[in-house]
Parts: structure tokens; C-alpha cells; sequence
């Protein structure tokens, strides 16, 4: 547990230590966001603010990582699968932020594009898996065991890419993605600790400690976005390590705001298509609730509250399964 807290303050530390020349040299070369005609009006005055800030989350979350799993001594291959995906998506989302900033517009990769980007990736943890460990192909919810057999490695990967997809969703106001991540990362290495997964475990608090020094940045009135560049990278990690921990259904709990957000943009999407009416005011979700009054901090707050409940809910329902309790 000693080394799991030295990774979590490490990424913490390194990520605002990085964070300040990187966003100097952000505005120094004008390199900010661009707002879509369709958000809300309050968000026309984000403009411009510098981008691609989830290139010093990763540089500390891998920084962190090595760093730790080397003085731990748990530099396995299932921790170097784990960082090698997380920087082909890291990398993958800077093409989509680079593609827009050079076109000073919204438009970056094409989504068949980055779909077929983020699937690639998520081949690697998974093939690895399924090669790798005997019973990778079992899906479980506590007693009830069922083995998905060919049929799981396509859910691994739609387990993955819908991560990398969900947290991207997600990344639409100042300090919500970072505020629900904290929960939801920390919750990841209590559970991989408690497996046995050590590596696991310090690579998901280097993430935690990381987006938590994100967000001296990121907060209300933010100072930087973290872009593509660190939300599909993220997500993609999240569902990475769901994944190879084998802990897929609980990836329900811990990163339920995630999946709500992605839920409420399919069924205002299927609504509008099949009806011509809308269920929401605007999605994501937390569109909606600004709409309808809240302030950014409320519902960043409100958010990454719920986030942490349902984290705790995850790790708790993990004990009572791993107790044959349930």
C-alpha cells in the first residue's frame, strides 16, 4: 500500500509540475480550443483556451508509473501492455486535437477514423489477455461465472473502446472529466490491490494523483483542456484495466457517470430520430442540467459526488463478492 500512495503523489506532483511551462508554451503559441456553434451560449467564452493538456497528464501518469513499478519491482509485461495502450491512445487523440487546432475549426478525425483507431488499440490488452491467461474468456457478477468463450474478445474490445468513447463524452465541462476520474481510478486500484493485481494498482493511482493535479489547472475557470489528446487515452486506460483485472461488470459502477453521459447522447439521439422530439434539453447530460440552470461548478460537483458514490458502491460490492457474499 506504501508504494500504491507514493504513485498516487507522484502523478499528482508530476502532473502540476509538468502542467506549467506546457500550458505557457500553449499560449505562447496560441494553440486553443474551438467552441462548437451548438454548446451553450456560456461556453462561447472558452475560446482559445489552450488544448492538448492530456499530453503532461500521460508524460506524469507514465512518468509516475515506471517509476513506482521499477522501485516496486512489478514491472511486468501485463504493466508495459498497460502503458504501451494507453500511449497509442494518447496518441491517437492527438491526431483528432492536432487535426483541429491546424484547422482552427471542430472538425478533427472522421468517427469511422478514430473508431478504427481506438478498436486497434484495444486489440493489444485484449489478444494479450486471451492468449495469455486460461480463463480470460469467463465473465463474472460475484458466484455467476459464465464463459463467453469466442465471443469475448469482441467484448473486450467494445469494453475498451466504449471507455475511451464514454470519457471523451464526458470531457465537455471545466473539471468534470478530471473530478469523476479521481473516484473512479482510485476505486480501480483498491480493487486491482486487493486482486493481487499490484501493477495494476499503481498504474490506476498514478492516474488518480494525476487528474487530481489536473484539476489545479482544470478547474472552474480552467486554465487548460485536456482534449482528445488525454480523454480517449484515459478512458481507453480505464477500460484497459477492467479488462486485464477482470473486474468488466464492475466498470459499471466505477465509471457510471461515464456511462450515463453516453447513455443520455444515444437515447436523445434515437428519440430525435424515431420521433422528432428531444428527451433531453441538450446532451451529454451535463449539457442538460446547465440548461436548465446550474451553474458549471454545480454540476462538475454534483457530478464527480455521484462518481464517488458509485465508486465506493464498486469496491464494496468487489469485497462482498471476493466474500462469497453475494
Amino acid at each position: 500500500m506504501i508504494m500504491i500512495t507514493i504513485a498516487f503523489l507522484l502523478g499528482m506532483v508530476l502532473c502540476m509540475l509538468f502542467g506549467v511551462p506546457y500550458i505557457d508554451m500553449l499560449k505562447k503559441r496560441m494553440i486553443g480550443q474551438y467552441i462548437k456553434d451548438v454548446a451553450p451560449e456560456n461556453h462561447a467564452q472558452k475560446q482559445g483556451t489552450p488544448t492538448t493538456g492530456g499530453v503532461f497528464i500521460i508524460a506524469a501518469i507514465i512518468m509516475a508509473s515506471v517509476t513506482t513499478l521499477l522501485l516496486a519491482q512489478k514491472m511486468t509485461t501485463v504493466a508495459l501492455i498497460t502503458i504501451i495502450t494507453l500511449a497509442f491512445y494518447t496518441f491517437a487523440g492527438f491526431q483528432d486535437d492536432y487535426i483541429k487546432i491546424k484547422g482552427k475549426g471542430n472538425d478533427g478525425l472522421t468517427a469511422r477514423g478514430k473508431l478504427f483507431r481506438q478498436i486497434a488499440i484495444a486489440l493489444l490488452p485484449t489478444l494479450y489477455l486471451v492468449m495469455t491467461n486460461p480463463n480470460a474468456c469467463i465473465f463474472s457478477i460475484g458466484n455467476f461465472n459464465i464463459d463467453l468463450k469466442y465471443i469475448y474478445p469482441f467484448f473486450a474490445v467494445f469494453v475498451i473502446t466504449g471507455a475511451s468513447n464514454a470519457y471523451n463524452l464526458t470531457d465537455g465541462l471545466d473539471g468534470l472529466a478530471a473530478g469523476c476520474g479521481v473516484p473512479a481510478f482510485a476505486a480501480c486500484s483498491l480493487i486491482s490491490f486487493s486482486m493481487g493485481e499490484v501493477e495494476l494498482a499503481i498504474i490506476s493511482a498514478t492516474v488518480a494523483g494525476a487528474l487530481l493535479g489536473f484539476l489545479k489547472f482544470n478547474k472552474p475557470k480552467a486554465e487548460v483542456f485536456m482534449g482528445d489528446t488525454g480523454s480517449l487515452a484515459i478512458g481507453g486506460l480505464l477500460g484497459t484495466l477492467a479488462v486485464l483485472g477482470k473486474f468488466e461488470f464492475l466498470l459499471i459502477f466505477i465509471g457510471g457517470v461515464f456511462v450515463i453521459e453516453t447513455l443520455s447522447v444515444i437515447i436523445q439521439v434515437t428519440s430525435f430520430k424515431t420521433t422528432g422530439k428531444r428527451v433531453f434539453k441538450m446532451s451529454p447530460i451535463h449539457h442538460h442540467f446547465e440548461l436548465l440552470g446550474w451553474n458549471e461548478r454545480k454540476v462538475v460537483v454534483v457530478f464527480a459526488a455521484v462518481s464517488f458514490i458509485l465508486s465506493v458502491i464498486a469496491v464494496i460490492l468487489f469485497e462482498l463478492f471476493s466474500r462469497g457474499i453475494l
